[in-house]
């Protein structure tokens, strides 16, 4: 019988390639340092033990959520279901010509996976360093940075798929990737991504007109840059711009960039020249989420532990003890407050986990 007493402690069961926790905390793992608990949190070790897992009754006849290092994550209660975290390890290559494919499992790290592929010499992740999270989560979330989305590198993506009960390779196309959305987040609890296959090349043009690269390697001195001065250098603008979630918690980039019609953004740009927006290659516009909120004036705010980061606008920041549903409402102050004012409605980056 699962523990169901909230002060008390996880219960312990090793498995052949996986270990099962009862009543488990998740504080430690999601970055806004939220105090929930999981029902059951399976720690996963090997891929090919997913099926064996997953038809155990508890697992089989209950919710699932699958959790990378929780750092795209918003618990507003305990979950009471099953929490799959993958532990996988393993990278693997072939060399292709001048192009690296590259199968990496999904419990690998993704900072050490970029800077792993910057030490072999190949190209393309550079923007995307000291992103938070796993392997496995990056094609769900289509991770970006500094004008890079991993989309772009992604060959195809390995997952379990809980509806088929088989083995799914889902190649680019099938991924349906978009700005900060996939097929994974539009079919939930149906894919738990097992591993990830990049192509990489050995060199390619660099990616520096972004939110002051430039500027920051001729700080730097640099007036030749390699993949690994253009990491260096988005390293000093994240070190500089973002908290770090091991001083203060925090899931990174709480808001999305709104999109809106040409129409809306042409008529914002015009009644506030200051505003950053974007004119995309489809006609639309992508607005500074950042902008919109400190010209809200809620940059900085806070309400008891919950608030905005004094150093990004984006950033929702938990300065202590506040609980999830704290953190949320806080963030829907923040959504409600930049469209009175704006005429546009903000959407949560982390996906947001209710009760229950």
């Amino acid at each position: 019988m699962l523990a169901d007493r909230i002060d008390m402690p996880a219960e312990r069961t090793e498995m052949g390639g996986y270990t099962l926790f009862e009543n488990a905390s998740l504080a430690a793992r999601n970055t806004l340092r939220v105090d929930a608990r999981a029902k059951l949190l399976a720690e996963v070790r090997e891929a090919a033990k997913l099926p064996e897992l997953l038809e155990f009754p508890a697992v089989r006849n209950g919710k699932l959520l699958v959790l990378g290092e929780g750092s795209n994550i918003l618990f507003t209660g305990d979950f009471d279901g099953t929490v799959v975290a993958m532990a996988t390890r393993g990278v693997h290559v072939e060399q292709d010509g001048d192009v690296a494919r590259i199968a990496v499992a999904a419990g690998e790290r993704w900072d050490d996976f970029v800077r792993w592929t910057l030490g072999q010499g190949f190209a393309g992740l550079e923007n995307l360093i000291l992103i938070p999270g796993t392997v496995g989560a990056a094609p769900i979330q289509n991770i970006g940075a500094y004008g890079t989305e991993v989309a772009e590198f992604i060959e195809s993506v390995e997952a379990w798929d809980t509806l088929e009960q088989r083995v799914a390779i889902l190649d680019r196309a099938a991924c349906a990737f978009a700005y900060r959305d996939s097929v994974f987040k539009h079919q939930p609890g149906r894919y738990i991504v097992t591993a990830v296959r990049f192509a990489l090349p050995r060199s390619r043009e660099l990616r520096l007109d972004y939110a002051g690269i430039r500027e920051e390697l001729a700080r730097m001195g640099v007036d030749k840059p390699a993949p690994f001065h253009v990491a260096e250098a988005v390293v000093h603008l994240r070190t500089r711009k973002l908290p770090d979630p091991a001083v203060i918690g925090n899931a990174g980039s709480f808001f999305k960039n709104p999109i809106v019609d040409a129409s809306v953004g042409e008529a914002l740009k015009d009644a506030h020249p200051e505003l950053a927006a974007w004119p995309g290659s489809d006609g639309r516009w992508k607005l500074s989420a950042a902008w919109l909120i400190e010209a809200s004036g809620f940059k900085g705010q806070r309400e008891g532990d919950a608030g905005i980061s004094n150093r990004h606008a984006l950033v929702l920041v938990n300065h202590g003890h506040a609980t999830g549903p704290q953190l949320w409402a806080f963030a829907q102050r923040v959504i409600e407050g930049v469209q009175a004012k704006f005429g546009v409605r903000l959407e949560p980056e982390p996906v947001v986990i209710t009760a229950g």
